[in-house]
């Protein structure tokens, strides 16, 4: 037997055992789409003009029309509702994929500076090319994320020591800071800061078909494509000499996974804005609840993702009626806490 394959085979031997209650994630699977089906049902019968159930029941079933609650139905809350749904599954699988990849416990598209290159890329469209179709913006959200990525982890490589998790956070934040900035100063110049203020804030008023119709392939296809890499992901995160030791391609696993995040964190901040910590969070509760198989973290952060959206979304609408608070604010109430209690465990950690 070969040196390489004598180590192989005590890489093997040496890996650990995966920690997988399939049975908690099964009922957490299960669960979470009921749940996310009665909160879609909510989310449309609540607003500035409620509709009962049944209403929206046949809005959706057989729909007329000549009926103006059956047309605010299906031309407004039901897209709106839809994409928060998508943009919730899209910003935490990313987060669960990048966790894994990174073994960062506080990888997260918003933390990471994927969100603000992608807002920046949005706002040079509307600086220079006005009444692009929504299908160019989320090409230039994936351009724009993947700049906003490669410059945190270019700077956060800089440091002596390495990347940590907390020097990847801090230049995150600064690269955050600065595509901001940017994208502020391009809204001042070119007087596009009422454009902008909607994805600053974050919210999905104004979604359309349209726009849930192009969005719906790329995050369908992103999911899958997690969903499939999903084993691997698993391997990586024990490490990567455990991952190449059982014959994984770990440069491709990696080059696969950022493709998939760039296209779900673009497509999301292109709908909803730069929502930040859904990413951070959810991948944290899915493995407290299914353990750290991914091939169970991924379907089941889609789920609770979506499910925290939704409610973040009816929660948002309910805080100051008429009125809408930004859905950004609602998730970073709990968002917040849950980054600062992870910033000092891991600092305790160091």
């Amino acid at each position: 037997m070969s040196a390489i394959s004598k180590t192989n085979t005590a890489v093997r031997a040496s890996a650990p055992k995966l920690r997988t209650r399939p049975l908690a994630a099964s009922v957490v699977l299960l669960g979470g789409i009921g749940a996310l089906l009665a909160g879609i049902a909510l989310s449309i019968s609540f607003g500035a003009a409620d509709i009962s159930l049944s209403t929206v029941w046949e809005a959706v079933f057989r729909f007329d029309p000549q009926s103006t609650p059956h047309q605010i139905v299906q031309e407004l809350r039901l897209p709106r509702v839809l994409a928060g749904a998508l943009v919730g599954a899209g910003f935490a699988v990313a987060g669960a994929l990048m966790q894994g990849m990174t073994r960062n416990p506080m990888a997260d598209s918003g933390l990471l500076g994927l969100n603000a290159g992608a807002g920046f890329a949005l706002a040079l469209c509307f600086a220079f090319f006005p009444g692009l179709p929504f299908l160019y913006l989320i090409l230039y959200s994936f351009a724009g994320a993947g700049i906003g990525a490669g410059l945190v982890y270019g700077i956060g490589s800089l440091a002596r020591g390495g990347l940590t998790p907390v020097r990847l956070v801090l230049a995150g934040a600064a690269v955050s800071a600065l595509l901001t900035a940017l994208s502020e100063g391009i809204a001042l110049h070119f007087r596009i800061g009422q454009d902008l203020a909607f994805w600053y804030a974050g919210g999905m008023a104004g979604t359309k078909w349209i726009q849930l119709k192009i969005m719906f392939p790329w995050v369908g296809g992103a999911l899958l494509a997690a969903m499939l890499l999903a084993r691997s992901v698993t391997l990586l995160s024990l490490g990567e000499e455990v991952a190449a030791g059982l014959g994984q391609r770990t440069w491709l696993i990696k080059l696969a996974g950022t493709a998939i995040v760039l296209v779900l964190a673009g497509s999301a901040v292109a709908i909803v804005g730069a929502v930040g910590f859904v990413g951070l969070l959810i991948p944290h509760l899915t493995r407290f609840l299914v353990g750290v198989d991914y091939r169970w973290i991924v379907p089941c952060s889609a789920v609770l993702g979506s499910l925290l959206v939704v409610f973040a979304d009816l929660g948002a609408r309910m805080v100051n009626p008429p009125h809408e608070t930004p859905i950004g604010a609602v998730i970073a109430l709990i968002g917040v806490p849950f980054f600062l209690y992870l910033a000092r465990k891991e600092r305790r950690e160091l």
